[in-house]
């Protein structure tokens, strides 16, 4: 008469445990969640970075682009370009 309802209590609680036990550690769980988060954030700030570089090389082919062209910008490109310094230069070679 006890072992009966003892043995569908115990049943149930198992089966409420494994449930519980999932919720936090499964593959869409608490853990989960927050991993996700924290991936999502490290991706936010990541864009924000690529925004803003992405914004400052906008605005360097628009002063190519322009009527009047920004010399300083223009000289800087060709002699990255053909590899020529100035003679007042001063030339840092990082290894």
């Amino acid at each position: 008469m006890v072992v009966l309802p003892l043995g569908l209590w115990t049943l149930s609680a198992l089966v409420c445990g494994y449930f519980i036990v999932q919720a936090e550690s499964g593959n869409r769980g608490l853990e989960a969640k927050r991993a996700l988060k924290i991936k999502a954030y490290a991706l936010n700030q990541e864009l924000a970075a690529v925004k803003a570089d992405r914004a400052v090389w906008e605005h360097r082919v628009g002063l190519l682009k322009s009527d009047q062209i920004d010399r300083d910008l223009l000289e800087e490109r060709a002699r990255i370009v053909l590899g020529r310094v100035h003679a007042n230069d001063v030339v840092i070679i990082d290894p």
